[in-house]
């Protein structure tokens, strides 16, 4: 147990993309005695997720783009397969959704359901990600997706039976832990 923490220093070490920040912070541990230590921060905005899911087809809807992190990491083309999501950027986490699974998979959801929010690297990264669901239908589909224009996200919209997705997971083929949550929470729950 920790009490009584006291930010002492905040550095900025990096404002590229995201910001980065050296925090120096003390507080006083179970036995009384004061604790200094310093740690790294990056914030990037808190961010949302969603799992679309054809109860009658039993199919779900992900998405397949570029990750250069996974790249550098051994994931051999970079390529992972995940729910559509994105950063809030001001707006709550239900307009976030909504904005993003329009953009990204084309589809016009219209209820959508929070399940839950998570730290997704709480060791090292602020964001909270809130999780949704929403049945989607044929009919919602808009347009083709693919991400917004200006963003370069050259997304690919994947229509998968819950059996391959489950099959994908279980290999390894999706590695994504926002999706493997979604996947696992409506397959417990007999939502699909």
């Amino acid at each position: 147990m920790i009490r009584d923490v006291k930010i002492l220093k905040t550095e900025i070490l990096s404002d590229n993309w995201y910001t980065l920040r050296k925090i120096t912070y003390e507080y006083k541990k179970k036995d009384g005695t004061t604790q200094t230590q310093s740690r790294e921060a990056y914030d990037r905005g808190n961010g949302a997720t969603i799992l679309l899911y054809n109860p009658e087809q039993s199919t779900v809807i992900l998405t397949r783009q570029f990750r250069l992190p996974t790249y550098v990491n051994g994931n051999p083309d970079g390529m992972l397969i995940e729910t559509c999501a994105g950063l809030l950027d001001k707006d709550n986490a239900e307009d976030c959704i909504r904005r993003e699974t329009e953009e990204e998979t084309g589809y016009q959801i219209r209820d959508v359901r929070k399940v839950f929010e998570a730290y997704m690297s709480p060791g090292s990264v602020t964001e909270i990600l809130y999780f949704f669901i929403a049945a989607y239908s044929k009919q919602m589909k808009m347009n083709e997706g693919g991400g917004a224009e200006g963003e370069e996200e050259n997304i690919e919209v994947l229509e998968l039976s819950v059996d391959t997705a489950r099959e994908m997971m279980e290999t390894g083929i999706i590695k994504d832990a926002k999706t493997i949550m979604l996947l696992q929470y409506v397959l417990l729950h007999g939502i699909i």
